[in-house]
C-alpha cells in the first residue's frame, strides 16, 4: 500500500467508503473486501423510486460531477432526485492497486486483479440494493469509462434501469482506441521508476506520467482546440504552458498502477460479452429510454462509433454535443456545455417510460 495525499477528500469532497464484502471477478479470482467510495445528493423518497446513478471515468472521480453537473439549477437536480456516485474500482477513492491493504492487501501494487467494465456494475448493483435499497434507476448515466458502465447497466440490469445517458463513449470499444490507450499505458510501463509495478511512490513514475499526459494533449482535446489556441481562453499564453501547467499536474499526482489498472478495464469493455460477440443482439437487450450522447469533436469516441451503436439500440436518440475541446469536454470548461447536458438530461428525464 502506498500512502498518497491525492486520493482524500481534501480534494475529492466528502464521501463515504461502503463495502460489499467479496466480489468475484470475470476473469477469475476475487476482491476479498470489494469498498466503493459513493457520494450522495438529495433525499431517497419512501418509494425508493427516484435514484439517479452517476459513473465515473478514467482517472475521474465523483469530484467533477460535483463541481459541474449536479445542482439545483442543473438538470441532475437533487432537490428533485437522490443522486447517487459511485467510484469505480480502481480509480483511487474505491479499492485500487495503490490502497489494497486489510483483506485486500495480496492484491496490492502489481498484484491487483484484472477488473472488467461488469466487474464495477455488478459491484454497483449490489451496492445500490442491499446499501440503500434501491431496486430501480430513473437514470443512470457516465461519460466516456462511465458511458461504458451505463451500456453495461442497461444491457446487464434492462429491468432495473429506466433511462440511459452515454457520454462520449462506447458500448463495444473498438480496435483503434485499444491502440490509443495502449499507447496512454506504455508511456508509464516504460519508465524505469514503475519497477514492473512496484514502485515506492507515483514521483518515482513521474517522467511515464508527464508522456501520460501528453498522449492525453494529442488526443484528449480536438486538432480545432490547438488550432484554435483555446487554452488562451483557460488563461494561459502558450501551449507549452498549458501542458506544463493543466494537464501535466493533473496526471503526475496519480497513482500509476490505478490508471493502468482503468486503462486496461476500457480497453476491455464489450457489451456483446452477455451475447457471444453479437453486438446487436445485446444492444437489443436494452429496454431503457436511452440518449447516445457523443461530442463532435472527440477523438476518442468519434461521432461515426456512437451512431451506429446507437441505431441498434430501439427508441434510443442521437443527441450530439458540440464542444471544440473534443473529449475533454466532458470537464464542462466550455461555457457552451453544460446548457446542451442539461437539455438533453432534462428531456430524457421528462419523457414516459
Amino acid at each position: 500500500m502506498i500512502d498518497n495525499p491525492f486520493y482524500t477528500s481534501e480534494f475529492h469532497g466528502d464521501y463515504d467508503i461502503v463495502s460489499i464484502g467479496r466480489l468475484d471477478l470475470e476473469d477469475g479470482g476475487s476482491i476479498p473486501d470489494c469498498r466503493l467510495a459513493v457520494t450522495t445528493w438529495g433525499e431517497l423518497n419512501e418509494a425508493k423510486d427516484n435514484a439517479i446513478l452517476i459513473t465515473t471515468w478514467y482517472s475521474g472521480t465523483h469530484q467533477i460531477w460535483r463541481d459541474v453537473y449536479v445542482g439545483s439549477n442543473h438538470a441532475l437536480n437533487p432537490e428533485r432526485y437522490f443522486i447517487v456516485a459511485i467510484n469505480q474500482i480502481g480509480n483511487g477513492l474505491s479499492v485500487a492497486p495503490h490502497n489494497a491493504d486489510g483483506r485486500n492487501a495480496e492484491l496490492a501494487m502489481s498484484n491487483f486483479p484484472k477488473v472488467h467494465i461488469g466487474d464495477d456494475v455488478v459491484a454497483q448493483e449490489r451496492l445500490l440494493r442491499e446499501h440503500f435499497g434501491i431496486e430501480l434507476l430513473q437514470l443512470v448515466v457516465g461519460g466516456s469509462m462511465g458511458a461504458q458502465q451505463t451500456y453495461e447497466w442497461a444491457v446487464r440490469f434492462p429491468d432495473k434501469v429506466l433511462r440511459a445517458a452515454p457520454i462520449a463513449g462506447t458500448a463495444q470499444n473498438t480496435p483503434h482506441d485499444f491502440l490509443y490507450t495502449e499507447a496512454l499505458s506504455e508511456q508509464i510501463r516504460s519508465d524505469p521508476g514503475w519497477a514492473g509495478g512496484e514502485y515506492e511512490s507515483n514521483a518515482d513514475v513521474v517522467d511515464g506520467l508527464t508522456r501520460h499526459a501528453h498522449i492525453w494533449a494529442v488526443m484528449g482535446f480536438s486538432t480545432e482546440f490547438w488550432k484554435q489556441e483555446v487554452w488562451r481562453a483557460l488563461d494561459f499564453d502558450s501551449k507549452e504552458a498549458f501542458l506544463q501547467g493543466f494537464l501535466e499536474p493533473y496526471f503526475t499526482v496519480m497513482d500509476p498502477n490505478d490508471l493502468l489498472s482503468m486503462a486496461w478495464k476500457w480497453q476491455h469493455g464489450d457489451v456483446s460479452r452477455h451475447t457471444g460477440g453479437d453486438l446487436p443482439a445485446a444492444l437489443r437487450r436494452i429496454t431503457a429510454r436511452t440518449f447516445v450522447m457523443p461530442i463532435d469533436e472527440d477523438m476518442f469516441f468519434p461521432v461515426r462509433d456512437c451512431r451506429a451503436e446507437q441505431e441498434q439500440i430501439a427508441g434510443s436518440e442521437l443527441r450530439v454535443i458540440e464542444d471544440v475541446l473534443g473529449h475533454l469536454g466532458l470537464f464542462g470548461v466550455a461555457p457552451t456545455y453544460m446548457p446542451q447536458i442539461d437539455r438533453n438530461l432534462g428531456e430524457l428525464l421528462a419523457t414516459e417510460v
